[in-house]
């Protein structure tokens, strides 16, 4: 998408850490009545961008999903989430977020995935973050398995894995149980596909 409008940056800074960084800028945009607005001030969450897929067996109708601990969630929620497959893509290792995806599918789920297809490149939260998430489709068999999966220890993970037909998902999501916004993006999507088969 081709910007039209101008922004004026005024001024920039930016809090680090080990992995956030919060980007403060004070800015002027053109609004669209063509002027230009007040100056103001805005924050951004640089988190880096992510990977998830629809993990998905179209023979046996089933998708694979994990559940771990988050704890951004555990004050006001669940604590522990629902989710496809994902992971933060970092540069310094594979910017391609192809192979990012399949590395962190063998790392959570053990399946080494050939058959990936990029669905649709999403903002989770564009008021406050640039983070982007790649949403794949994979189609698996049990062949691809290689592993139980369950995450890199090393990175303190505890990953449970559950293959579940998309019936039980659908209904899970129905329930209300499945919060987390990718995995919703991608159920969705899967939804709507011809026969509820990514073709």
């Amino acid at each position: 998408m081709s910007r039209t409008r101008r922004v004026e940056i005024v001024k920039k800074s930016q809090i680090d850490h080990d992995f956030f960084k919060i980007e403060e800028a004070r800015l002027r945009y053109e609004r669209f009545d063509g002027t230009m607005s007040a100056e103001m001030v805005r924050l951004n969450l640089k988190r880096g961008d992510a990977v998830a897929a629809v993990v998905h067996d179209p023979a046996a109708d089933t998708l694979v999903l994990v559940e771990q601990f988050r704890y951004s969630t555990y004050e006001n929620g669940p604590g522990w989430l629902l989710e496809l497959p994902a992971g933060v893509i970092e540069p310094e290792h594979d910017a391609d977020p192809a192979a990012t995806m399949r590395r962190e599918l063998h790392e959570e789920i053990g399946y080494d995935v050939s058959d990936l297809r990029l669905i649709h490149t999403f903002y989770l939260s564009p008021g406050g973050s640039s983070e982007r998430v790649f949403l794949y489709y994979a189609r698996v068999s049990p062949q691809n398995q290689r592993s139980a999966g369950g995450g890199l220890l090393a990175e303190n993970e505890d990953i449970r894995v559950l293959t579940l037909s998309t019936n039980q998902v659908y209904d899970r999501m129905a329930r209300g149980e499945i919060q987390d916004a990718k995995t919703l993006v991608g159920l969705q999507w899967l939804r709507l596909q011809p026969g509820s088969a990514a073709e």
